[in-house]
């Protein structure tokens, strides 16, 4: 990109895709339009039918699904489906035919009838979502699919669930939000990590008014993932973000957490942020170490530096700080921490401090006293069988089990379109901010000021 932020050429990854699947579901669909929200920050699009926000549907006593991508994500998720009660998988769907035979059987081997099976072409998925009979669609593909298949999804009139991050531009986190409030469809991103023990402790706390006004968050993805880029699934496609695109390509399982501890899209609002990036330098090292100087993944150049830094203001004068780094040699974590005028939670390893005495963490016995009481209801009501069926420590569990039961209840999901819009657009900003080094860049509100007037995301049960 020569330092400068080519829109054309990023849009390839996902325009092209949706402009190959058009709308096709509704007899008369409506245009899609294009939206940046950058070059007039003020620009706001019109509003649909009505807002989204608070966008409740009809209850249903059994939720029908369908899944599109059985590869590295898909498995697992399917797995957390089938031990959930009052859903059932009606189809399953992926371009390699024994992908979806596999999880045929896995749906058969858990008691239910086997799916309908949907395999053989990269735009097979249209017609399972054309079904009348299925409620949701849950989507676990490489990333640049996941916006034209939540839009086709809903356009259909399915709910969507889409992995993370749910959209790569600010064109499609416009596209999803429009198409959903047009469609009346739930889209909700699928991110586990705002249903971890620790960021639901987290959570509990921030409520309970423990930590006082809230001042500070931080969240992170710092996960080597060298050895997967370079020879496993992600070889095929995130290893090529790698090599075109610097900045945080990868933002939300560490901001999720902190925007709904800070009540981003309820009562407060992402206002501007500044992203910077260190060299690359660990990726072709270790192609060279791993596979000689001569092989193509050595030769490759890589743009995405080895630790990106995103800092983010809100409108209520807080501060966020957001890393990703997938490159470097180092343990997992997510940083997950929060701090306001009554204290400081922290995680990896997980840490408490709170005021007066805030100089110091509490001891190991204080700190396991007040997680206890501190834990969240779901981790109470379902934490048991999450732990057993597993999937990140039972995080994924605990996700879906919840998606399923606001959808039988009608309730609206806890992260909604605009929390999807809000949480990926970090990754084109931060391409654009990195281009510029480090320019500060406005940040864009997808409610169009609803936010104003919404309460921050409760303790449900």
């Amino acid at each position: 990109m020569s330092g400068q932020f080519d829109r054309r050429d990023f849009l390839k990854l996902t325009a092209g895709l949706g402009a190959g699947m058009a709308l096709g579901c509704h007899a008369t669909p409506a245009p899609v339009q294009s939206h940046t929200g950058l070059s007039d920050p003020s620009y706001r699009p019109p509003t649909g039918p009505a807002t989204a926000v608070g966008l409740t549907s009809k209850p249903l006593d059994m939720v029908r699904v369908g899944i599109i991508g059985l590869g590295m994500r898909g498995p697992g998720l399917l797995k957390n489906l089938l031990n959930i009660e009052g859903m059932q998988v009606l189809a399953v769907c992926d371009v390699r035919p024994e992908a979806t035979a596999s999880g045929a059987e896995q749906v058969a081997k858990a008691g239910q009838p086997r799916p309908q099976e949907y395999s053989g072409s990269l735009v097979v998925f249209k017609d399972m979502c054309q079904r009348p009979d299925l409620d949701l669609i849950v989507i676990a593909t490489p990333w640049e699919w996941h916006a034209p298949m939540a839009q086709f999804a809903m356009e259909c009139g399915k709910h969507a669930a889409v992995e993370v991050p749910g959209a790569m531009s600010i064109e499609d986190c416009w596209k999803l939000v429009e198409t959903s409030e047009r469609t009346r469809c739930h889209c909700m991103m699928l991110e586990n990590c705002c249903y971890g023990y620790g960021e639901l402790t987290a959570l509990m706390m921030c409520r309970a008014g423990l930590l006082g006004e809230l001042l500070h968050g931080e969240g992170a993805y710092l996960h080597d993932l060298r050895e997967l880029k370079m020879t496993g699934y992600y070889e095929y496609w995130r290893l090529k973000w790698s090599q075109k695109y610097d900045g945080n390509l990868y933002p939300t399982h560490g901001l999720g957490p902190v925007a709904q501890y800070m009540g981003i899209n309820r009562g407060d609002q992402f206002a501007s942020m500044s992203s910077i990036s260190s060299k690359s330098l660990s990726l072709k090292k270790y192609a060279i170490e791993h596979f000689g100087p001569d092989d193509w993944r050595s030769r490759a150049d890589y743009k995405l530096g080895d630790m990106n830094t995103t800092i983010i203001r809100t409108q209520l004068g807080r501060s966020i700080m957001v890393q990703h780094d997938t490159t470097s040699p180092r343990p997992y974590s997510r940083l997950n921490l929060i701090s306001g005028t009554g204290g400081i939670y922290a995680d990896y390893p997980t840490r408490l401090a709170l005021a007066p005495e805030a100089h110091k963490w509490l001891s190991d016995d204080q700190l396991k006293a007040r997680i206890a009481q501190h834990q969240h209801p779901l981790w109470n009501k379902v934490g048991d069988i999450a732990r057993k069926v597993g999937g990140h420590g039972g995080m994924d569990y605990i996700m879906m089990w919840r998606l399923i039961d606001c959808l039988r209840r009608g309730d609206e999901p806890d992260m909604d379109v605009y929390d999807l819009a809000a949480w990926c657009s970090v990754v084109e900003l931060s391409i654009r901010s990195v281009a510029k080094r480090g320019e500060s860049v406005d940040m864009i509100d997808f409610t169009r000021g609803a936010w104003r007037n919404r309460q921050p995301l409760g303790i449900v049960s």
